[in-house]
């Protein structure tokens, strides 16, 4: 509930730009999945630009229009990956093979990238 009200706080200033740095990092599963349908209906709504800060791949393609892909040191941006889904997005977007194949991608680009950190690249 109080990422709801942060969240209805934010847009009631009517900004431009909505950052939201793991806004549903500290929820449970289920609320977590409310709470990403929730902003993306917003988003189908108002059609503000959300900076979307978070770790989890499926998170981040289910609400996102675009994937940024950090290297970890220097923090750099290392891929920029469009997500070419439909809206609106059903929950049950995350099982179509379009979004397991972006997954995928996402995964190995991640992967390559915490190899490299651990040699010391």
């Amino acid at each position: 509930m109080q990422q709801r009200t942060a969240i209805a706080r934010a847009l009631a200033n009517d900004p431009k730009i909505l950052l939201l740095d793991e806004p549903f990092g500290a929820l449970d599963n289920q609320t977590r999945a409310l709470m990403q349908e929730m902003l993306l209906g917003i988003w189908e709504r108002e059609q503000k630009t959300v900076l979307f800060v978070t770790h989890d791949i499926e998170e981040a393609i289910f609400v996102g229009s675009r994937v940024v892909v950090m290297s970890a040191r220097p923090g750099r941006i290392k891929a920029d990956i469009a997500v070419e889904l439909p809206h609106p997005r059903p929950y049950t977007i995350k099982t179509s093979p379009e979004f397991v194949a972006l997954k995928e991608r996402l995964v190995e680009e991640i992967r390559v990238e915490a190899v490299l950190a651990a040699e010391g690249h």
